[in-house]
């Protein structure tokens, strides 16, 4: 992909960049949501020190909106499926633009148990994913191997999930960058086509923001930079992932929760010539602990991830050894790969693993001109790329949401706040004392 095309601004303390969208943040969603507001005839300038080289680059690209059901959190299932049923059109519009493969692969998904109790703990929760109307089919092992002859004839069950896909995030990263600058570009999905007969410009700005720039009535104007420079736009988007909360010149009633979530991830290849060990994704439950592995066009196996809530903000040596013991448990044959890459990155999490995407409300409760914010993906933010880059498109282009309201009252980025209360007063004296926390 020819990425280094992509109008790069190397910012000084005298330069001012104009456009009418500024996104912060070059990951996935960043990028396609950036992407999405080309194709619609805005201008954007992408601010991102580095393109690519946070969460998504450690992510494996699994698009898995049944095998990633999880036990309440079933405000987060229509999110999933809407998005991963608009991935195969995503898809092949970035790679028209692009001109080139972004690793899209529509295999089915093969999810292992090790033990009874594995086994018994899928077999609750496909209970919970037919529920849902979900499909997910039990394979005998035998016909489990004929699909994976790599998996371990020790396993205690083995599920079938036909719609469980997956991507390569560094080529959909790479992809995305290039279909920025495409001199033509597809319509987006329900247009008649982009605004402008080519999109609307695209600048990659390689720097840091550091705060928001606001107007005398108090709207949103665009960004400030680390290196001294500044971007114009009439509105921000906010995707710089655990980033967040670190930019100067938010709401001072407005600090959403937000955490970073560490995960190890682990790439692997075959010997020279020796064939792929796998063909599916395969996801794991170890004695109670997921690992998956996820083949990629070239070879190689992604192994992963552990979920760390730590201060250690390198690579783990002990989720390196379970991740690789456990993906051996399902695969024996990890052990005669080559590990060629251990990689750490940490993903931004909320308090109900529903990221924030909608406009942010000022201190009268209004939404304030100009900001929107797009963040708190943790483990999901390449599966929910199209549906947030959509999204948050048309929140800046002003569409009436629609059929979309439920998806964006799901993600309001102001459901976790709380009025300030008035401190208890202390019964001896009758002096109220400053109530220090509001959450």
């Amino acid at each position: 992909m020819p990425v280094t095309s992509v109008p790069s601004v190397p910012m000084s303390a005298a330069q001012h960049v104009r456009a009418d969208v500024a996104v912060v943040g070059a990951g996935v969603v960043g990028l396609a949501t950036a992407w999405e507001l080309r194709r619609r005839g805005r201008s954007v300038a992408v601010v991102d020190p580095e393109p690519g080289a946070g969460a998504s680059r450690a992510a494996a690209g699994m698009l898995a909106p049944v095998s990633e059901v999880q036990y309440q959190q079933e405000p987060l299932y229509p999110l999933m499926l809407a998005s991963a049923g608009a991935y195969p059109a995503f898809v092949a519009a970035v790679e028209e633009a692009a001109g080139g493969s972004v690793g899209y692969r529509a295999t089915e998904t093969l999810v292992c148990g090790v033990d009874a109790a594995d086994r018994q703990a899928l077999a609750d929760l496909r209970e919970l994913q037919l529920r849902h109307g979900l499909a997910v089919e039990p394979l005998p092992l035998r016909t489990a191997r004929a699909l994976g002859p790599a998996l371990s004839p020790r396993l205690s069950a083995v599920h079938r999930i036909p719609e469980d896909h997956q991507v390569d995030p560094r080529r959909l990263v790479a992809g995305l960058l290039a279909a920025l600058v495409a001199p033509e570009l597809p319509a987006p999905s329900g247009s008649s086509g982009t605004d402008g007969p080519d999109g609307g410009p695209v600048r990659l700005v390689h720097d840091r923001a550091t705060g928001l720039r606001h107007g005398p009535d108090g709207a949103v104007t665009g960004l400030r930079l680390a290196g001294g420079g500044m971007v114009s736009a009439a509105e921000t988007v906010l995707a710089p992932g655990t980033g967040l909360t670190d930019l100067e010149g938010l709401p001072g009633s407005w600090r959403p929760p937000l955490r970073p979530v560490h995960g190890d991830i682990l790439r692997t290849r075959p010997p020279a010539g020796a064939p792929a060990l796998l063909e599916r994704t395969v996801r794991g439950l170890v004695h109670g602990v997921p690992v998956y592995l996820v083949p990629r066009d070239d070879g190689t196996v992604v192994i992963g991830a552990t979920s760390r809530e730590d201060d250690l903000d390198g690579i783990s040596a002990g989720g390196v050894f379970r991740l690789l013991r456990d993906a051996q448990s399902v695969v024996p044959g990890v052990a005669d790969l080559e590990l060629v890459e251990a990689m750490a990155r940490a993903r931004p999490g909320t308090p109900d693993d529903i990221p924030y995407l909608g406009r942010i409300r000022g201190p009268e409760r209004d939404p304030l001109p100009g900001l929107l914010v797009s963040t708190g993906y943790f483990r999901h933010g390449v599966l929910l790329a199209p549906l947030a880059a959509r999204l948050a498109a048309e929140l800046v282009l002003g569409a009436d949401p629609g059929a979309d309201a439920e998806h964006l009252a799901t993600t309001d980025p102001h459901r976790f706040d709380r009025p300030v209360e008035a401190p208890p007063a202390d019964p001896a004296t009758g002096l109220r004392t400053p109530n220090r926390s509001t959450r």
